[in-house]
């Protein structure tokens, strides 16, 4: 039993897709890479919403590979109930400012640049119906 559960584990985090944290990071490995940014404004911790589209969506092993080829992810959290280091609080609050984040979960797929190329949020039918979507706002690279 605990045999099985340490693979599934591995074989999870085998998946996992690699998120970044910090506009800057992310700025200068999508221009690095020639790719647009997917950034998740979530509530990690208490958004149903946003723990929905991570564990239909964001966790699976499909995603996990159509996003390595396509996007370069960013993460702007806003837990509550525990604590990002202040400067994070601080630069996250100015994304959400910036772009007008109203809701949880807002997926904004942005150049590198930040300027906004389109906009989604959670939709049902996990990643066979996700991802499509997402493709539809990225624009073709050169």
């Amino acid at each position: 039993m605990l045999r099985t559960l340490l693979c599934l584990s591995i074989a999870v985090l085998a998946c996992a897709a690699d998120w970044t944290v910090g506009w800057k990071s992310a700025s200068e490995q999508a221009a690095k890479a020639n790719k647009p940014i997917l950034a998740d404004f979530t509530g990690s911790d208490w958004c149903g919403w946003c723990i929905k589209l991570k564990k239909e969506v964001f966790n699976t092993p499909e995603f996990a590979a159509w996003a390595k080829d396509n996007v370069i992810l960013l993460e702007v959290d806003f837990p509550r109930t525990s604590a990002l280091p202040k400067a994070q609080q601080v630069e996250n609050q100015a994304m959400a400012d910036k772009y007008k984040i109203e809701g949880f979960p807002t997926i904004l797929l942005l150049s590198a640049n930040g300027k906004v190329l389109g906009r989604l949020g959670y939709e049902a039918g996990g990643p066979s119906v996700w991802i499509p979507s997402a493709q539809k706002l990225i624009p073709t690279r050169k």
